[in-house]
């Protein structure tokens, strides 16, 4: 594979160096290794001749040209060796060296870009955990599908990935659902209900109202308080499966849902605050528990529970995170909206408090969104003149066109949705770029496949020569490293900066150089392995998104 090649052309620069005596065995050398934008200067460069200026107090130039005099060309696969400009080093590598990846690739499948960079490390994500009490909107759609991208990739990368949704299901904002239902059940009776001043409005509430009558009939009428507890379990599971159908809609699943009502029913948001006392870090002010979170760098300190004994939002968060550590997890990854930014240095403050490093959670903001139609904004669904929904807006233009917009931005950037170009069939719209390069390969291999023509599994393939069938090669080859890369620096968007270069490069070839000639079998079955290589790469990177690969469009 190509990552076996660059890695191995790295161990025979680093064995260079030491051999001239410019370093030590146990010095560590960071080789960097650049892929050449001109063929003309060859297929990898490195500058590391002027890295090494200072420790062997030479000219670059003549750094480069002992290390060259020192280099094992044979065992690297390199062809030729030019030094350029004030000392950069350029490899032209032996072909037969990059197309031996072309039966590894198609060997491999659906496994091609899997690594074990991550190390079985165990990461939790959390992402979503949208209140259960209305529609998903705008930003939890950027951070579902980001954070379910992200998921992807990191399993893909060899990491242990568990994905948390956390469910507020306590609090006032659940007492609030459940008088807003009730008062859409009595009106659905044809009787007066005022909604409560802070109640939901939202189509879903009336809707719960009605099926609380096709369930109850009028069985419920004067009994709010002795029926509390079972309308407050109606409410969630109606929103909380309303909430998951949408999910699952958009793609995206989760191995666990956290409740926050659990939490308080086994003692652990009490405990949390205990294990904080026990640590010196809570005193009492004003009938209020607070916690010296200034310990830890926080601005000020927080109140857990306040002087009427109801606890704030951030004491169950601790209990949360502290439960997920339990649980032997190595890193902690939340995916929070831009409004919880001041948050993430308290939750660090209460971790370290009890003894954990705060390196130990990592949180992604996820910056707003603005969705532009003929070149201006709008903000309201036209059905109910309210924040439109996730359901609403993947309607309008698909689930891939969402899931792709949504991930090939950094998710700390605020970016503007256009649904004009979402919806576009044309190479303007990166989406319909990416899926049109995997149609074409499939239209190509169905083609060959009419006509008689089999992908060709060689270990060389020397018809293969056209200088953009390896621009093609060593962007396959480089798929592992993009996908290690997107994983540990988490950024989803590498994923779709890869799969708009591949395409790019594919569809260059495609005009370039012509894949089917019915006059030379071999060479065809040669070309049509490179295609075959390529498909699975596209579909495989398409995946790591959440987006398909159609075979015709």
């Amino acid at each position: 594979m190509i990552q076996t090649l660059k890695e191995n052309l790295k161990a025979e620069i680093k064995q260079a160096v030491l051999t001239c005596g410019y370093i030590t065995e146990s010095d560590d050398l960071n080789v960097i290794l650049e892929n050449s934008k001109d063929v003309s200067h060859g297929d990898y460069s490195t500058n590391i001749a002027m890295q090494l200026t200072k420790i062997a107090k030479k000219n670059p130039r003549m750094i480069a040209e002992e290390i060259l005099n020192n280099f094992n060309a044979e065992s690297a696969n390199v062809e030729k060796i030019e030094i350029a400009g004030p000392g950069f080093i350029n490899f032209f590598m032996k072909k037969s060296a990059f197309t031996q990846s072309i039966k590894n690739i198609i060997e491999l499948g659906h496994e091609f870009g899997t690594s074990k960079s991550g190390n079985g490390l165990k990461y939790n994500v959390e992402y979503v955990s949208a209140n259960p009490t209305g529609d998903l909107h705008l930003g939890h759609a950027r951070g579902a599908a980001l954070g379910d991208s992200l998921c992807r990739i990191l399993t893909k990368a060899g990491y242990d990935v568990t994905r948390e949704y956390y469910v507020n299901d306590a609090g006032n904002q659940i007492h609030n659902l459940v008088i807003s239902a009730y008062a859409r059940y009595l009106q659905a009776l044809g009787l007066e209900a005022e909604m409560p001043e802070d109640g939901y409005h939202g189509p879903d509430i009336i809707a719960l109202g009605q099926s609380m009558v096709e369930q109850y009939g009028d069985k419920l009428v004067n009994k709010l308080d002795e029926n509390y507890k079972l309308i407050r379990e109606m409410s969630l599971e109606y929103e909380l499966n309303k909430i998951r159908k949408d999910l699952d809609m958009f793609g995206v699943e989760f191995d666990m849902y956290t409740s926050e009502q659990e939490l308080y029913d086994n003692n652990l948001v009490q405990e949390s605050i205990k294990l904080l006392e026990e640590k010196g870090f809570i005193y009492e002010e004003d009938g209020a528990v607070w916690f010296r979170s200034t310990d830890f760098g926080d601005d000020k300190d927080r109140v857990l529970k306040k002087s009427d004994g109801s606890y704030t939002y951030l004491t169950p968060d601790i209990a949360n995170h502290i439960e997920k550590l339990k649980r032997g997890n190595d890193k902690l990854v939340d995916i929070w909206g831009a409004d919880h930014h001041g948050y993430i240095a308290r939750v660090k403050a209460s971790m370290q408090a009890l003894g954990y490093e705060a390196d130990k959670l990592e949180v992604d903001i996820i910056q707003m969104v603005r969705l532009i139609k003929d070149g201006e904004e709008f903000k309201m669904s036209k059905r109910t003149g309210k924040a439109v929904t996730i359901r609403e807006l993947v309607d309008e233009v698909g689930v891939d066109a969402v899931r792709y917009f949504f991930v090939m931005r950094s998710g700390e950037t605020q970016m503007d949705f256009d649904l004009d170009l979402a919806t576009k069939k044309s190479n303007e719209n990166p989406v319909y770029y990416a899926q049109y390069a995997h149609a074409r390969t499939c239209s190509i291999l169905r083609q060959a496949e009419e006509k008689g023509f089999n992908v060709e599994l060689k270990d060389q393939y020397n018809h293969i020569t056209h200088e953009k069938e390896f621009e093609v090669i060593k962007l396959m080859g480089d798929f592992p490293i993009v996908v290690a890369d997107a994983a540990n620096k988490r950024r989803p968007h590498l994923i779709c900066n890869y799969i708009n270069d591949l395409a790019t490069a594919f569809h260059s070839l495609y005009n370039a150089e012509k894949v089917i000639n019915e006059e030379n079998v071999e060479k065809t079955n040669e070309k049509l392995a490179l295609i075959k290589a390529l498909e699975i790469t596209i579909k495989s990177a398409l995946e790591l998104i959440g987006v398909s690969a159609p075979e015709r469009m």
